[in-house]
């Protein structure tokens, strides 16, 4: 079932990058290489969370930080 998913978000990656890489001008190689990163990063974390949907959030992150401070704050 995860292998489904993981190919679909590799078809629909595949598809954004055929419809927007010609669309980029040959003299914009640095919008060209972001692009590329930014896709790259996002296909891979779409894929790790398909792979382990319990990876904890940003705000669990935030809330391990800010915790004790606040319980410090609050006495």
């Amino acid at each position: 079932m995860k292998t489904g998913f993981i190919l679909g978000t590799l078809v629909l990656v595949a598809l954004i990058f055929l419809y927007e890489w010609p669309r980029i001008n040959r003299t914009q190689k640095k919008e060209k290489i972001v692009f590329i990163a930014l896709l790259s990063l996002g296909t891979i974390l779409a894929i790790v969370l398909i792979l382990n949907p319990d990876l904890p959030g940003p705000t669990q992150m935030i809330d391990y930080i800010y915790k004790p401070l606040g319980r410090m704050l609050g006495k």
